[in-house]
């Protein structure tokens, strides 16, 4: 145990941490796959190396952070790796902009060694904020997915789904985003409330409605409600689609909307999903009026080579011209746009590639997993009930990982690497073979590359160490952390992946945190000028505050709002527990601790409430509640171990008396058992309290396991601490100081008591317990009148009326007459006019008497 002379008044978090952290050695760490004990691994999520390890990766790790030492201290072999998602959209753009290029400019494999080498700098950048946090992770389990090593197994993953019909090649409509060149995944499709104008037209006779005029050559069909008469005569008809000439069909469907626009809606290829939808449904023709970069096609004839908006105001004014324009109406709309820019996308047919999506499969895994919490289970469930094409996962981008496969030059057969030849680039690599079926040598490799969920969405297969020979014996995880605005992406990607490739759930759990809003309110973004670098909250107050702050900053699962006052908060907690943590030490230093029972009354009930605070912790971590379990140190911590226990044995522990091994040895287990339970929130803290009362590392240490059991020590040392709580109000309303003498103490209760005389030290007094009732004398000592009532009611005679009353015998005070004479005149008595006071006496001998609840106070005054 350290020396009181050598403990610091002041806790200093920046001296504590850094050292804390040269000192640990990711060794610890390791999860060892030897190990006989219960293990226990975590599907982390892999962030994108953007070189900013934002507050909202923070939050999701302190979740993981306080899951991985918790489950260490409870004996597990536990994994906590760290992955980097590294391909896609974002670095590809900060390359060009950084080099001044476009990744046309320079060759595939330069500009993608270009986005490596940002990559790699960013990653040693996060790296250092990670350890900043005091994060267990396990370094030996790092994975970065734009390693051969790792998309190598991206994809065998992919030859295994597409020989087993999970993958497939088609011609389909796509969601397209004509800014970055790519198809992207309804997924990512975020919705954006937008303004438009509902252009009302003439089509051939026909009045129609449409905010996307430009895609009149695209136009192949018109469609009408069957049981909309206004168009019961065009059953069967064609009509003409002006501008462009061409000849379509009106078709007559359910689903089209009589009251919205003029209730003829045109079906265009690709206008929205709904007609996709008609498009499948009648074999209607394909007219590709949009093409990749978002320019007008060939079909639009002299609209040819303008952009879509462009387009839209050309022919609108064309319409106007030719006098078919008949009016416009403004719209408020929701569009689909990419969620990386935000330009609107475009239903594009093109040939891509896809993952079959089979919903019951999906559904009973999602079944099997525990979900906390439980009613997010129900954005993964809606999200694949309401999947209407399969998942696209091709991407006509460069920085990803390739699509292992080459197309004969001659016959067009499709051929496939060896699985030992993985990983393979096709647009530098050649196959090993000639062609299976037409003996070629000569071949196309394909472009296209995988969308950078197909990545990620093995991460869980492999930490386990998946290498295509079978499950991996330690599949599935025992739990995925992760955030709800990836759940209909990475969360179910990982779910259709691991049943595809294993039969198997990927987790048993999965943890969903929220998102960290601004303390405006709204999510962090550089628009709103709210973002909060997780460093400048370490460099202010330390990574344990953070920590803190993530804990207690709201239910699992909700979005939580950073406030500088909840880490401030955090940190005076620390320095509130810095304290009794100086003052117990000191106080143990005193006298060595010997081994024995506690006896005391209030150190028993210490141990009774300690021993319940662990329970409820440990439920707290169990359940993934976290700010629950952490509420719960704070308040045993300050208001039973500090303001309660400590401020009623003070005298005890500063005396000699026998009594105070007992205490001793209550503080003793109740410290122990104190920096067992904030390791997993606040390591560094931890450490530095342990170390100086205990040899090693408290991150070593087993959870705490405290099962005192005393119910009537709990029920009376509640007693006790309410009534001491209560008499130094008392000694304060009579203008004592607390430390002055404070006279003779009976107190009477319903049941014996024996607190050691830490009541009578606690209030400086003299203390009898007593059971029962005192035999109290009860003197007349005056009246107390209400001039509230008396003045109001008596006015001029109030004064009169007062001297009648004080004259009265005591019966007739304590039963009132309903008159009074005042002056040889009867004044009827107000009720509630007067009060009679007492004094009381025990054995002939004056004292207060204090009543509360079940118990009766009488004190003798000093003097």
């Amino acid at each position: 145990m350290s020396s009181p002379h050598t403990i610091p008044k002041t806790y200093d978090f920046r001296e504590v941490e850094e050292r804390w952290q040269r000192t640990w050695r990711d060794e610890d760490n390791f999860f060892d796959p030897d190990s006989t004990r219960p293990r226990f691994i975590i599907d982390t999520p892999p962030p994108y190396p953007t070189g900013n390890f934002h507050i909202g990766n923070a939050l999701n790790w302190c979740y993981i952070d306080f899951i991985a030492r918790y489950r260490r201290m409870c004996g597990y072999n536990v994994m906590f790796p760290q992955g980097w998602d590294c391909h896609g959209l974002p670095t590809e753009v900060k390359v060009e902009e950084i080099h001044g290029i476009t990744k046309n400019d320079v060759s595939r494999e330069e500009f993608r060694q270009m986005c490596r080498e940002l990559t790699l700098g960013n990653i040693e950048k996060m790296r250092a904020t990670l350890r900043a946090c005091g994060f267990s992770t396990d370094w030996s389990h790092e994975y970065i997915t734009m390693l051969p090593e790792y998309y190598g197994k991206t994809q065998l993953s992919f030859l295994r789904m597409l020989k087993s019909d999970y993958i497939y090649q088609s011609e389909h409509p796509v969601n397209y985003c004509t800014r970055c060149e790519t198809a992207i995944a309804f997924a990512e499709v975020s919705y954006e409330p937008r303004q438009t104008k509902l252009n009302y037209f003439d089509f051939d006779g026909l009045e129609i409605a449409t905010t996307r005029p430009e895609l009149l050559a695209a136009c192949v069909a018109v469609a009408v409600h069957p049981e909309d008469e206004r168009y019961a005569d065009l059953a069967g008809k064609s009509l003409r689609v002006p501008l462009f000439g061409h000849d379509v069909q009106v078709i007559r469907d359910e689903a089209v909307d009589p009251s919205f626009g003029s209730g003829a809606v045109m079906i265009c290829t690709f206008g929205d999903k709904q007609d996709v939808h008609w498009w499948k449904e009648y074999d209607l023709p394909l007219r590709k009026a949009i093409d990749r970069t978002g320019r007008m096609t060939a079909i639009c004839g002299s609209y040819e080579g303008m952009t879509a908006q462009e387009c839209r105001e050309a022919i609108l004014a064309a319409m106007e011209k030719e006098g078919i324009l008949k009016r416009q109406e403004t719209l408020e709309q929701r569009v689909g746009t990419c969620w990386r820019c935000k330009t609107p996308i475009e239903i594009l047919s093109e040939r891509q590639w896809f993952i079959r999506i089979r919903p019951d499969e999906i559904m009973d895994a999602v079944q099997q997993i525990g979900w906390y919490p439980e009613h997010m289970r129900m954005r993964l469930e809606n999200w694949v009930e309401q999947m209407e094409w399969d998942w696209c996962i091709s991407r006509q981008r460069i920085f990803a990982t390739p699509i292992p496969v080459w197309f004969c030059a001659q016959c067009g057969e499709m051929v496939l690497p060896e699985e030992g030849d993985l990983p393979v680039d096709p647009t530098s690599d050649a196959p090993k073979r000639p062609c299976p079926k037409c003996g070629s040598e000569t071949f196309t490799g394909e472009q296209d590359v995988l969308d950078t969920w197909m990545d990620s969405s093995i991460s869980v297969l492999n930490i386990t160490g998946w290498d295509g020979s079978g499950t991996p014996s330690i599949f599935p995880a025992q739990i995925r952390p992760q955030g709800h605005d990836i759940i209909r992406t990475w969360a179910f990607y990982t779910v259709l992946r691991s049943v595809a490739l294993t039969g198997q759930r990927p987790w048993d759990q999965i943890l969903v945190n929220g998102m960290v809003l601004g303390e405006d309110g709204f999510k962090m973004s550089k628009s709103r000028n709210n973002i909060i670098a997780p460093e400048a909250i370490l460099s202010e107050y330390g990574a344990d505050a953070f920590r803190q702050w993530g804990a207690m900053g709201g239910a699992t699962g909700q979005d939580i709002m950073f406030t500088w006052n909840d880490v401030v908060a955090a940190s005076r907690f620390q320095t509130k527990m810095w304290n009794i943590m100086r003052f117990v030490l000191t106080q143990l230093e005193r006298a060595p601790v010997t081994e024995g029972p506690v006896t005391g009354l209030l150190d028993r009930w210490l141990l009774e409430k300690l021993s319940g605070c662990i329970a409820e912790v440990t439920e707290a971590l169990e359940t993934y509640q976290f700010d629950q379990g952490l509420r719960a140190i704070r308040d045993f911590t300050r208001n039973i171990l500090a303001d309660d226990y400590i401020e009623l044995v003070k005298g005890r522990l500063y005396s000699d008396d026998a009594e105070r091994q007992s205490a001793a040895r209550a503080l003793t287990i109740t410290i122990d058992a104190l920096c067992r339970m904030i390791a997993p929130y606040v390591p560094h803290f931890a450490e530095e309290c342990w170390s100086m009362f205990r040899e090693g590392s408290v991150l070593k240490q087993e959870w705490p396991a405290v099962t005192f059991e005393d119910a009537g020590a709990g029920r009376l040392g509640d007693r006790v601490v309410a009534l001491t709580a209560e008499l130094r109000r008392y000694k304060h309303d009579l203008g004592l100081a607390l430390n002055a003498p404070f006279g003779t103490l009976a107190i009477y209760t319903p049941e014996p008591v024996e607190d050691g005389g830490d009541v009578a030290r606690a209030l400086n007094a003299s203390v009898v317990w007593r059971t029962g009732e005192p035999a109290l004398e009860k003197v007349p000592a005056g009246v107390e009148f209400n001039m509230a009532v008396i003045g109001p009611a008596l006015r001029k005679q109030a004064r009169g009326f007062m001297k009648a009353v004080e004259a009265l015998p005591p019966a007739l005070l304590q039963n009132p007459p309903s008159t009074v004479s005042v002056d040889g005149e009867e004044i009827a008595v107000p009720e509630n006019a007067f009060a009679p006071k007492f004094t009381y006496a025990v054995e002939g001998e004056a004292v207060d008497v204090r009543t509360i609840g079940d118990v009766t106070v009488t004190l003798r005054r000093q003097g």
